[in-house]
């Protein structure tokens, strides 16, 4: 009998038959996908190990102060992929759009009064700066992230922030075409700028775009400035629409939030793993620390601006410490 071992053929992915079942369509087109995260590696690309973006890597990645031993046993609670993401995600752009055409056919915008038109035109068509960022950022958390399972995620979440700047930049040349003296579509970055309503997030999101380290980039992100703009922004928003009518920027802020919460179900997933490795825990508060002082101090600059009431900022920065509170954090 011969001595050379009989191979048996494999019935699964190599990477995934340890689960000893047929993996899920999420786990074949999801897991493990990333080459350059070779366990020991000095060079993540094939490269000289002194190329620039091989120590770009190894620096801001592979020695982050943020430590797991298998980043890679990562997954997204909603398992979502690109096929699953483009159907869920058609479906809310059919109402998004569905809500604009509607109002549009109401001449919703005529009944709105000038003051909260000129309100709109500073405090929100200015928005798709800061969403910009939102989607800048989390595009490079996808490009530096240590498994394509997390990299999947902020793929998702820059998709997100680019359809809600789109949102912005529609809603601009709507409400242009009924208040042509309000400045929409021409004073924008005049506001960004230069508004003392909008320098708190701008400074906040200039800082995070260069926190390099993949994961300090993650927690100023997810953590602190993203649940910012939701509550400090984006709710807020929404709810002094409402009062003053204006049932398109209620609705659509709503329908926003429901991305902004399934955000935050896989940066839980995300923590919680983290968490499992011993230190991790005084790192990701250390960040925290760090960064929401800059947060607090946007969202009471921008909710100054737009609310007459303190208790609306305050309400907005406890909604944030009871989001990381909810993490353990």
């Amino acid at each position: 009998m011969s001595d050379v071992e009989i191979l048996k053929p494999l019935k699964t992915w190599s990477h995934l038959a340890a689960r000893r079942r047929k993996p899920s369509e999420y786990e074949i087109v999801s897991v493990n996908l990333q080459y350059n995260d070779r366990p020991g590696s000095a060079a993540p690309y094939e490269l000289d190990p002194n190329v620039f973006m091989n120590r770009w890597y190894v620096e801001h990645r592979n020695n982050s102060p943020l430590k797991h031993k298998d980043w890679n046993s990562f997954r997204d609670p909603d398992e979502l992929i690109y096929r699953t993401y483009c159907l869920m995600q058609d479906g809310q752009e059919t109402y998004v759009y569905s809500l604009f055409d509607q109002f549009s056919a109401r001449e919703h915008d005529k009944a709105l009064t000038p003051q909260w038109a000129g309100t709109l035109a500073r405090l929100y068509t200015p928005s798709r700066y800061l969403l910009h960022t939102v989607q800048m950022a989390s595009a490079y958390l996808a490009q530096m992230a240590p498994a394509s399972t997390i990299e999947n995620c902020a793929s998702f979440q820059a998709m997100d922030s680019f359809r809600w700047l789109s949102h912005v930049a529609y809603r601009t040349k709507e409400l242009e075409g009924s208040f042509a003296d309000k400045g929409f579509g021409k004073d924008e970055r005049h506001y960004w700028e230069q508004d003392a309503a909008w320098q708190g997030f701008r400074e906040l999101m200039e800082k995070t775009l260069v926190a390099y380290d993949w994961a300090e980039c993650f927690v100023a992100l997810n953590l602190v400035a993203k649940p910012a703009i939701e509550e400090g922004m984006l709710r807020l928003l929404g709810n002094v629409g409402r009062r003053n009518g204006d049932l398109v920027m209620s609705l659509l802020a709503d329908a926003e939030l429901i991305d902004a919460t399934r955000h935050r179900r896989w940066v839980a997933a995300l923590v919680k793993l983290a968490l499992e490795t011993d230190g991790n825990a005084d790192v990701i508060r250390g960040w925290i620390a760090k960064w929401t002082p800059l947060a607090d101090a946007a969202i009471d600059a921008y909710a100054s601006a737009i609310s007459e009431s303190q208790s609306a900022a305050d309400a907005a920065k406890q909604a944030t410490a009871t989001f990381r509170a909810s993490l353990g954090l």
